[in-house]
């Protein structure tokens, strides 16, 4: 018999559209991609070189469950150079996606019935990682009016006994906006624990963002590599934990993935010393690019009331095309022939929400909002 955990997991409804989409190019349809979370680009060809001379130099081994050390003081570097924040190499774990690291963390955390506080809107896998370790996702809608930040008299009304953290993600996925950092601090001070996913961080385009740890020591950190230098596929991550839980989180990391892949590991250390010029230029083409999309999707009818500053992704509010974006985001993909995600997937708040991604090229984005455009007039005309 099937566990009940796995029969009540949600199934994670961009990857059911791209999936159709999939299908649909099988048949010989041609498809623009809007709906994932994947750059575009190549990733930079000193993160390429170094994994292929890792490769050659036998770097094809375990490493140390924590993850080479070298990674690990240049993710301090990285973080004290950025946020100015000081880190010790030992409060890192290096993993094979931040997908592991979340299982991890959650894993070390939560006991049956423990709560996490979570945005309504949100990344579609957090209630997942949540439920399936026995632990309550509460939620606290964020609003469009708002650009989608906490607020943080909202949060306080959800804390109980029960309550172990609140997950942030700024620059957030799916809205694509950034928490303030008089926010921020605010929010530093309301739980035993702040749970930030970072993956965003240098996709930011006006204004900075800021790391939780320049708040509150109380705090662990989700990020990688896949989104700011575009390794999706080499799958690695990390998370920046206090002290007290490395060695508990370090041996669940043994058990359960021994450690990343070493080759993978050498390309990071490259990315974070190297790239930073490659990194600049994905960001002034992720920029161009949402500032197009924001501006046709407005064209178009939807209803953008904050503009999005990170990430790539745009928010976008559909009530005028209806009130079922799960069937609205199918329509588009089937009769537009353009992947989008519905904000349903987000969570119940994001109900009545279209997710454009503009991690794509500027000439597959202008074919995706005229075919999303002429799509919506024909419809409104029927």
């Amino acid at each position: 018999m099937i566990s009940k955990r796995a029969e009540e997991m949600t199934s994670f409804i961009v990857m059911d559209v791209l999936e159709k989409a999939h299908e649909m190019e099988r048949r010989g349809i041609d498809v623009i991609h809007l709906e994932v979370g994947e750059p575009d680009f190549d990733t930079p060809q000193c993160i390429k070189e170094a994994a292929e001379k890792a490769l050659k130099d036998g770097f094809t081994r375990y490493t140390h469950s924590l993850g080479m050390i070298e990674l690990r003081e240049a993710i301090c570097e990285y973080y004290q150079t950025a946020y100015l924040v000081s880190i010790h190499p030992d409060q890192i774990i290096v993993t094979s996606g931040t997908s592991p690291a979340m299982l991890i963390l959650f894993s070390a955390l939560l006991e049956n019935n423990d709560e996490i506080i979570v945005s309504d809107p949100h990344y579609a896998c957090y209630p997942n990682f949540i439920k399936f370790l026995g632990a309550n996702p509460v939620f606290v809608p964020v609003y469009e009016n708002d650009g989608f930040q906490y607020r943080t008299q909202a949060i306080k009304e959800k804390i109980t006994d029960q309550t172990k953290g609140i997950i942030i993600n700024s620059p957030s996925n799916p809205t694509g906006n950034l928490l303030s950092k008089h926010r921020m601090a605010e929010i530093a001070n309301l739980s035993p624990y702040i749970i930030s996913d970072e993956i965003y961080h240098g996709l930011v385009y006006e204004d900075s963002a800021h790391s939780i740890l320049e708040f509150t020591d109380n705090a662990f950190v989700f990020n990688g590599f896949s989104k700011l230098y575009a390794m999706t596929g080499f799958r690695l991550g990390y998370v920046i934990a206090p002290k007290p839980f490395i060695r508990p989180m370090q041996k669940i990391q043994q058990n359960f993935f021994i450690s990343a892949n070493s080759m993978v590991q050498m390309a990071g250390i490259a990315a974070l010393k190297y790239a930073g010029e490659d990194v600049k230029q994905m960001r002034d083409t992720y920029n161009t690019r949402r500032q197009y999309m924001i501006s046709r999707l407005k064209e178009i009818g939807f209803t953008i009331t904050v503009e999005p500053t990170g990430a790539f992704y745009v928010f976008a509010n559909a009530a005028c095309f209806g009130n079922d974006s799960y069937k609205l985001a199918f329509e588009i993909l089937e009769k537009a022939h353009v992947g989008v995600t519905p904000g349903i997937d987000f969570g119940k708040n994001g109900e009545g929400y279209i997710r454009f991604s503009y991690a794509n090229s500027m000439k597959n984005i202008k074919e995706g909002m005229n075919r999303v455009e002429n799509y919506l007039k024909s419809r409104n005309c029927n």
